[in-house]
């Protein structure tokens, strides 16, 4: 168990190899309780929602979600999140847990629309159910049909005989679903999704497979890839701004950064010499320091110790020899494509 956020969590159950490849090759459950969330209601819930995240909020559907982020004027990251449309005017929010608070502050500040701003983490717990067997374990526990309920869409109904928002999202480049659930029930929950998936071999799993996991997918961590000095387009999020969408908090900063141009870029590598790249280590090109790791570990699906690192945007490609300074000594490894894992559809 370690401190992280301000929770007591698990770094791992039966080990980071076991739970990682149950989560890969069958079924696992994270509990992520410690995720906040933030509801926005009211007739220009959606307007104050567009305004304050990067991405086109007037696109989505109500019953579906997309991945954003809320930045700074600076164009940096306050956090990176998932909005959720329940209805025209309602919105819900699933960000980190370190920075909900500061998320909430955030949104609260910016509010000068008819919309009013919820800090509503204690009343959602979450557990993750992720893996090929992730929809044959929780079925059992539900008579909402999971099949229907495509990749980044949801659907509230009864699960275990409660109220819950079934989302088929996840953190772990696999197909799964994340659920939110009364915090009183979290605990009898968790244990039915164990039985429910007994068959399949599941595991609980702690944040040490939830990192090699989202690792291997490429996906951004807070406070590794992405914090306020670092803008989405910075961080190969580019996708996830629509700068054409009308104005949002940070959209001068990132159209001003895309017409000078970048100077550094998010890139994946692989090492090619013994030894494990780790979070903040330096990274040079020749000798000379270029940029650095932001996150790094052994791949348990690859066979192979793998990272992301900031380089200069004229050496961000892949193919692009690189050293990472290990314990003072130089070790070679060569950037590549990213992700590193994509899971067959």
């Amino acid at each position: 168990m370690v401190d992280f956020g301000g929770w007591d969590m698990p770094v791992q159950y039966s080990g980071i190899i076991d739970e990682h490849h149950a989560v890969r090759r069958a079924v696992g459950v994270f509990d992520v309780s410690h995720m906040g969330e933030i509801e926005i209601r009211g007739p220009e819930a959606a307007r104050l929602t567009e305004f304050v995240t990067t991405n086109h909020v007037a696109k989505l559907k109500i019953g579906q979600a997309h991945y954003s982020g809320l930045l700074y004027e600076t164009g940096g990251f306050v956090d990176d999140i998932l909005v959720h449309k329940i209805a025209e005017d309602h919105y819900f929010l699933c960000v980190n847990a370190s920075n909900q608070e500061k998320d909430f502050e955030h949104i609260r500040a910016a509010n000068r629309f008819d919309a009013e701003v919820d800090f509503a983490s204690a009343r959602y717990s979450q557990l993750a159910i992720q893996g090929p067997k992730s929809l044959a374990t929780l079925q059992k526990l539900t008579p909402v049909d999971l099949s229907a309920i495509r990749y980044y869409w949801f659907t509230d109904g009864e699960l275990a005989g409660v109220p819950a928002r079934i989302a088929h999202t996840g953190y772990t480049g696999e197909a799964g679903f994340e659920i939110y659930i009364p915090p009183a029930e979290a605990e009898r929950i968790w244990g039915l999704v164990l039985e429910a998936g007994a068959e399949y071999g599941i595991k609980p799993c702690g944040l040490g497979a939830r990192n090699t996991l989202r690792l291997e997918a490429k996906m951004a961590l807070y406070g590794h890839e992405i914090d306020a000095s670092i803008s989405p387009l910075e961080a190969d999020l580019a996708w996830i701004v629509k700068l054409d969408k009308g104005d949002f908090l940070g959209r001068a900063a990132l159209a001003g950064q895309k017409e000078r141009g970048l100077t550094r870029k998010l890139v994946g590598f692989e090492m090619r010499g013994r030894g494990i790249a780790r979070d903040g280590y330096e990274v040079a090109i020749d000798g000379v320091p270029a940029g650095w790791v932001t996150s790094g570990s052994p791949s348990p699906t690859l066979c192979k110790n793998i990272g992301l690192c900031y380089l200069p945007i004229a050496q961000a490609h892949a193919g692009q020899p690189i050293q990472v300074i290990i314990r003072n000594q130089p070790v070679d490894a060569v950037t590549v494509e990213t992700p590193f894992y994509k899971r067959a559809k």
